[in-house]
């Protein structure tokens, strides 16, 4: 997550102060190729198209305004709708399930937040059970080397079973369980607008394309109804 805060605060120093050198880096790399440089000050013209079909804007403002500053900005939205502050919470308290370096990560506070997350899962008494198990399975892990030597949740997940201590603290275990099956349900969820999305376009063209070969009365029916 600190990452993710730095990746977002250099995205905006990169759009807000770094146009200049951007574009000073580029012009020198033309220079020393022998690459024709634009006069930004002239009217930006898309390729294959009269000049008077195109919007008046210069160069500049096409590269900097409707190209530099619109992907930047696609880039820092990206990152803000997939950790919204509920997302980076949870994942902060889902960090905390981490084994590496002999259950380092482990708080305590911050697991009985992530369970509070799913409230169908943890019921109010469950919650009050999870604490206990909490402060015991902690103690159990530092006491036994049989978990010391693990780098992810998974494996931590298979040993839990293996050594039948899935039964002995399982609400921890089913925490653990919804720290790995998150990613996937996540994941899922995407494909599955992603793909509901590229069906509606296909329908939406499909509409369109029977529309154009109706008779004209048809269309004028359709439209007006």
């Amino acid at each position: 997550m600190d990452l993710v805060k730095v990746s977002k605060q250099r995205l905006q120093v990169i759009r807000d102060d770094e146009w200049i050198s951007l574009l000073t880096e580029v012009s020198s790399f033309c220079t020393t190729h022998d690459i024709p440089i634009l006069n930004m000050d002239e009217i930006f013209v898309v390729s294959g198209r009269p000049r008077c079909n195109t919007q008046q804007n210069t160069n500049l403002h096409h590269y900097r305004v409707e190209l530099f500053y619109t992907v930047t900005d696609m880039q820092l939205q990206e990152l803000n709708n997939h950790f919204l502050e509920a997302n980076t919470d949870l994942l902060l308290c889902m960090a905390c399930l981490n084994p590496s370096n002999s259950f380092v990560a482990f708080d305590k506070e911050k697991l009985i937040r992530l369970a509070k997350f799913y409230p169908y899962n943890f019921l109010g008494t469950y919650i009050l059970a999870l604490d206990s198990q909490l402060q015991n399975y902690i103690f159990d892990m530092h006491g036994n080397d049989l978990f010391l030597e693990f780098q992810g949740v998974n494996e931590l997940a298979e040993k839990l079973v293996n050594t039948g201590k899935h039964e002995t603290y399982p609400l921890v275990y089913l925490l653990v369980k919804l720290a790995l099956t998150l990613p996937i349900a996540t994941a899922t969820v995407e494909r599955n607008f992603s793909t509901m999305k590229y069906i509606k376009n296909e329908l939406r063209n499909r509409r369109a394309s029977h529309l154009l070969q109706e008779p004209p009365t048809t269309i004028t029916k359709l439209l007006t109804t």
